[in-house]
């Protein structure tokens, strides 16, 4: 895992964490990210949207996709 990084979404502050960040190359459309200590799975749906894989623990949409957006820009997905 990396360094904690942080995101700030609709005036709440954010900490998470990327799970294995070397398997991520630009062809990725899966991974996993440690938000505030839960265990959230990203994916890539057809219309190139980031949502949740499962929904085990619901996370706001919208802060999914602000999430994966930001791990994209930062690794060059």
């Amino acid at each position: 895992m990396g360094l904690p990084l942080r995101i700030t979404f609709k005036d709440n502050d954010y900490v998470y964490q990327i799970v294995n960040s070397k398997l991520i190359d630009q062809y990725t459309t899966e991974f996993d990210i440690l938000l505030n200590g839960d265990k959230i799975s990203l994916i890539k749906d057809e219309k190139k949207l980031w949502v949740q894989k499962d929904e085990v623990k619901s996370v706001d949409p919208e802060l999914v996709h602000a999430l994966g957006r930001s791990v994209s820009l930062r690794l060059r997905l």
